[in-house]
């Protein structure tokens, strides 16, 4: 009995030197995918299962230690393949966002500044505008209106002896006479604006009338008959007149004169941009006879129109 009897001095010692069992911790388990995963399939395929206890006891830090073993030996040479997984493959959305990214960079570097675009239309605008308008001009230009001299008539030619305001004496010449000839446009698609410079009457170098063209507007392809007055009274002749035959002031005898004018047309065919103007030069020869005062005498044949 004392062989086998143990006194509470060795029961005490052996329980205390006995190692204390814990209480059994919970255990977790952490997957991680597999290498597989790279051909595009579910992450869910397959896992790896490692156990790892309650981090107070020392399987939990082995665990954390195998973890960080696990994911440091990811980032070593032998295993690009894993890190070639975490980047997008060409074909794959993220690959496509990136190409995009980078044309369109490109493109915003290359592109053209929207003033140089405003700047080319500007002078676009103006060329075309120009080249518009030259072709308007040089279609209008050949399409000069006609002039056709058609009479003139006199109503008094009196020569009388008197004296200039400087005293001087010498014969005076009165003339009232009137001109008529025919203004046809032949614009088609243009109006103008008619004026002349003065029509005057001469005798070799000396004007013995003068006159004006009342301004006028002439629609497209129409026409119209003009009449012009032309006066001159108290005219001294200074000698010009020295084979003049006349008996109590009036001619006996014809006069050769000369009529010289220029009529001006102008027309707008684009406004004040494009406006060509036409000048036709008058020359008359006209003869003077005693024998038809105030009838009109045809001009048919006695002018030239330039």
């Amino acid at each position: 009995m004392s062989m086998h009897a143990k006194t509470d001095s060795e029961v005490t010692s052996q329980t205390a030197s006995s190692p204390t069992r814990s209480p059994r911790r919970p255990v977790y388990f952490v997957q991680s995918p597999s290498r597989d995963s790279h051909d595009g399939e579910k992450t869910t395929n397959s896992f790896h299962s490692t156990p790892v206890l309650s981090p107070n006891g020392s399987p939990g830090r082995h665990s954390r230690n195998s973890s960080s073993t696990r994911f440091s030996g990811s980032l070593r040479p032998g295993s690009r393949k894993v890190s070639h997984q975490l980047q997008p493959r060409k074909g794959e959305k993220g690959f496509d966002a990136i190409e995009e990214e980078g044309l369109a960079d490109d493109d915003h570097r290359s592109g053209i500044p929207r003033r140089c675009y405003f700047l080319a239309f500007v002078v676009g605008f103006f060329v075309l505008f120009s080249f518009f308008s030259l072709v308007l001009w040089a279609a209008a230009k050949p399409q000069k209106p006609s002039i056709t001299m058609r009479s003139i008539s006199f109503d008094q030619f009196v020569v009388n002896a008197g004296a200039d305001a400087s005293g001087v004496a010498t014969e005076m010449v009165t003339i009232n006479t009137t001109i008529k000839f025919n203004f046809h446009n032949r614009g088609t698609f243009f109006g103008v604006h008619v004026s002349s410079t003065p029509v005057d009457l001469a005798y070799t170098e000396l004007t013995l009338a003068s006159g004006s063209i009342k301004k006028f507007y002439q629609s497209r392809k129409g026409q119209r008959l003009v009449s012009v007055n032309l006066q001159g009274r108290g005219v001294p002749l200074y000698g010009g007149g020295v084979n003049w035959s006349s008996m109590d002031g009036k001619l006996t005898a014809p006069v050769p004169l000369n009529l010289n004018f220029t009529v001006k047309a102008k027309a707008y065919v684009l406004g004040k941009l494009v406006k060509p103007k036409f000048h036709r030069k008058i020359s008359c020869a006209v003869v003077y006879k005693p024998t038809k005062v105030n009838v009109p005498i045809s001009l048919k044949n006695s002018c030239t129109v330039e």
